[in-house]
């Protein structure tokens, strides 16, 4: 009988164990290299996580991709992993109102670009319309869009003629055609292939990019602007069925991780990679110039219209004053600039 109590209590002893150690696990993917700013904030995100629900809801970071980068929205949306992050651009006409961040000269850091455009999509219900199917985790942009080139410097609008620039879609694309440059749109990670072999000439990147996609060794030139050419918008997410999985104490974690949180933490890894970034352009000689005022203003007359032709897409998508949205988020950035 003593014998029998004890296997019990074993048993049970090993069952509360078991059921103490239980996780939920998220399968995590991601389109870039390990080493890249991205990959290494949402790996900060998970073990962030982890720690939070005393490891109760833990990562699996998959070796490589579910899903070439285009397709990465749905295969969250569908479940082929719980957690990544996407480019809006890649899916061009799916998203009109991100494309707010995406205006030239609209911030020279990352940190504070996201962390404003976080604000005003979490502020506005449309941002959350135009992404169904999805648990957003939070809306981040990268660091300022600089023009690279192979070939030749660049110093004011008409040099960018004639020449074949890679460009990531969304509203970078529009710009590009605005600036009559010649552009394809390829996912990011295919820009070694394509300027290596001479397919193209240029890519519109941030600065991190030429070290992320070893592009540091074949680009040449490089023009920046202040504020950035282009931004682009990215959201961080999450499949929902998996999220309403959780307990109400691992969904307050996640929560308390979201918004904000994702913005600042993507956007100060972006940061930190582009300085980098900068640093090794210069150590292997790429000539970096820097537009001047005809440039710019080059630029901004042959844009213009691209505001106004947003601003009547966001209407018909059911936001009322999108020139004043579009204000606000202008002044977050400002505010948040001013604080740094």
């Amino acid at each position: 009988m003593k014998k029998t109590l004890i296997s019990l209590a074993t048993v049970a002893l090993t069952s509360w164990a078991g059921m103490a150690q239980a996780q939920t696990v998220l399968t995590v993917s991601s389109w870039v290299p390990p080493t890249h700013g991205l990959s290494v904030a949402q790996k900060e995100w998970c073990d962030a996580l982890t720690a939070r629900t005393s490891n109760r809801v833990r990562c699996n970071i998959l070796p490589r991709a579910v899903t070439p980068p285009v397709g990465t929205y749905d295969a969250i949306r569908n479940g082929l992993a719980d957690v990544s992050f996407t480019v809006h651009g890649y899916t061009p006409g799916r998203f009109v109102l991100t494309q707010m961040v995406e205006f030239p000269f609209m911030g020279d850091r990352a940190e504070p670009l996201s962390v404003a455009f976080n604000r005003i999509a979490s502020k506005y219900p449309e941002f959350a319309a135009e992404h169904q199917g999805v648990k957003v985790l939070g809306y981040f942009t990268h660091g300022p869009g600089i023009v690279f080139n192979t070939k030749r410097p660049i110093t004011k609008v008409e040099d960018l003629a004639g020449m074949k620039f890679r460009v990531g879609g969304g509203m970078v694309n529009e710009i590009a055609k605005n600036l009559e440059m010649n552009v394809t749109l390829k996912p990011a990670p295919e820009s070694y292939e394509l300027l290596s072999t001479g397919v193209m000439d240029g890519t519109l990147f941030p600065a991190e990019s030429t070290d992320s996609f070893k592009i540091d060794k074949v680009i040449k030139h490089a023009t920046t602007f202040p504020g950035g050419l282009y931004n682009t918008s990215f959201v961080f997410m999450m499949n929902p069925a998996k999220y309403n999985s959780l307990s109400a104490e691992d969904k307050k974690a996640v929560d308390e991780l979201s918004g904000d949180a994702v913005a600042s933490r993507f956007g100060k890894s972006w940061d930190r990679v582009d300085d980098i970034a900068l640093g090794n352009m210069q150590k292997n000689g790429v000539k970096l110039i820097k537009a001047d005022g005809a440039f710019i203003s080059g630029v901004t007359i042959r844009v213009s219209k691209l505001e106004r032709d947003w601003a009547q897409a966001a209407k018909a998508k059911g936001v009322k004053d999108p020139s004043r949205m579009l204000a606000e988020f202008r002044a977050e950035v400002a505010k948040l600039q001013q604080q740094k």
